[in-house]
């Protein structure tokens, strides 16, 4: 009985340990976009964003290119601003993104180019399909 019950407690503890690895809290991960135009003075950027169900992968925003598209479509089909180079920026950070922000903005402003703000209301970031 005693063999029985220390067998027990060593799978017991395997599977706590095994639990708790798995339980691996995920950081949330945050984007901000900014679209600009050789034709046009006028760059647009979004806010700050939570982005929905996405964790990095090692430092990478899986299907980022989707994220950019995602801002291009919006400008070209709700605002009829086509032609348009998006970027996205991102990171678990959030603090480390604003001032990322900040100074892109800054390097725009510089150069005399109008800042468009895009509210969230309008825009968000949605995940893409896999």
């Amino acid at each position: 009985m005693k063999k029985y019950s220390s067998l027990l407690l060593i799978m017991a503890l395997i599977l706590m340990v095994g639990t708790a690895s798995t339980m691996k809290k995920e950081k949330p991960v945050y984007a901000f976009g900014i679209a600009a135009s050789f034709n046009d003075s006028i760059v647009y950027y979004t806010e700050i964003q939570p982005l929905d169900s996405v964790q990095l992968k090692k430092g990478f925003l899986p299907q980022r290119d989707q994220y950019s598209y995602q801002l291009k479509n919006y400008l070209e089909f709700e605002r009829q601003k086509p032609n348009y180079t998006c970027m996205i920026y991102f990171s678990e950070n959030k603090a480390k993104l604003d001032k990322e922000a900040r100074k892109v903005m800054a390097k725009y402003k510089k150069s005399k180019m109008k800042l468009e703000a895009i509210s969230p209301e309008l825009f968000s970031f949605k995940k893409p399909e896999e």
